[in-house]
């Protein structure tokens, strides 16, 4: 498990303090895939630097694992000692470091070695014998499909196989946590479903914890339970994915929603006052959410029959999200005022989420 409490984090600047992370708390449960999305400067990868301590926070507390809960003063570490608290000394942060891998964007694989001495890079270090770390090696390259590409350089290899590489060496130290900074930000898109994939194998078959960073509100969706929304530095939402998605609270949650939905499109179409979006008196633009408490019920049908109103559909999508459906309509209902009022209110009683669009 991990666990965050009020958490800070400033860098000293010329230009004046930046506050990258602002008294931030989350739990991550052990066994989880955990999401944190933001934009460009939001806060997320100085957060995800400061649970193995390559940051040390200015302020806070934080538990990682197994290890001791560290309380944070002025970028300095401290641990519960006696009742009281002691600093944290450099061989118990590189300890917790060790049970905590991480992989990059950018992969940071040594170019000038093998794959195979790029994964026994940091075993190298821990006193394990020659012939354990071969083991050791073999054993990861097998469980991220590379055995066969063992002896090549990082230069033959894709951008996929790469981030595999990665994947292996940060796993080779057997941690129990794995942080993940934008690792599928480089990769084309199929490369980028393939890692997804294998990370969610990893979950599954080593229970392992895994913090996954990331811009894309695609990859959230499609890996992770759960998911917090970082702007400025601070957590502005939080909790599972599929409700996140369905109901998003914040201007932010809700742009990235967009951008990882084909409703989203309906926005453009409203800027550019395209003729498919076009409202005529009598009539509203309007947008349709069903959830799990309203799939399978013939609502829709429902609706025109019984209330006396036509719905013309512009734009229409399914997501399936932790093995749930989540729907969503884009329509121009027409019909009296009254009527339309009465079947939006309908929709809503039959948790239906709706908003008038135009």
């Amino acid at each position: 498990m991990i666990e965050i409490k009020n958490l800070s984090k400033t860098f000293k600047q010329k230009g004046g303090d930046v506050d990258a992370v602002q008294d931030v708390s989350l739990t991550v449960e052990d066994g989880e895939i955990y999401g944190v999305i933001g934009y460009s400067g939001a806060g997320k990868s100085t957060l995800v630097r400061c649970l193995n301590l390559l940051e040390i926070p200015d302020g806070g507390s934080l538990r990682v694992g197994d290890s001791p809960e560290m309380t944070f003063e002025n970028g300095r570490a401290y641990i519960a000692d006696k009742g009281g608290k002691r600093p944290m000394s450099r061989k118990e942060q590189n300890a917790l470091r060790r049970g905590v891998g991480m992989i990059f964007q950018h992969f940071n694989l040594l170019d000038r070695s093998t794959v195979f001495e790029n994964v026994a890079y940091p075993l190298r270090y821990s006193g394990m014998k020659k012939d354990a770390i071969r083991a050791r090696v073999l054993e990861m390259l097998e469980l991220v499909g590379l055995t066969e590409k063992k002896d090549v350089y990082p230069s033959q290899l894709s951008g996929g196989q790469k981030q595999r590489v990665a994947i292996a060496r940060a796993l080779a130290s057997n941690p129990k946590i794995l942080l993940s900074d934008e690792a599928t930000s480089a990769l084309d898109p199929d490369a980028t479903a393939a890692i997804l994939n294998l990370l969610k194998e990893l979950n599954e078959k080593l229970h392992l914890t895994i913090v996954l960073i990331t811009h894309e509100m695609a990859v959230i969706k499609t890996i992770c339970r759960r998911v917090a929304v970082m702007e400025d530095g601070r957590v502005v939402e939080e909790g599972d994915v599929y409700d996140v998605f369905a109901n998003p609270q914040t201007p932010i949650a809700k742009r990235f929603v967009a951008s990882a939905s084909a409703l989203s499109k309906v926005d453009t179409l409203v800027e550019s006052k395209s003729q498919l979006v076009q409202t005529k008196p009598g009539e509203k633009l309007i947008r349709l959410t069903f959830g799990n408490d309203c799939v399978g019920d013939h609502l829709i049908t429902t609706v025109a029959r019984n209330y006396n109103v036509d719905l013309n559909i512009v734009l229409a999508n399914v997501e399936i999200l932790q093995d749930s459906t989540l729907g969503g309509l884009v329509a121009i209902l027409s019909g009296k005022e009254e009527d339309v009022a009465a079947a939006l209110a309908y929709l809503n009683e039959n948790h239906v989420g709706t908003e008038v669009l135009n």
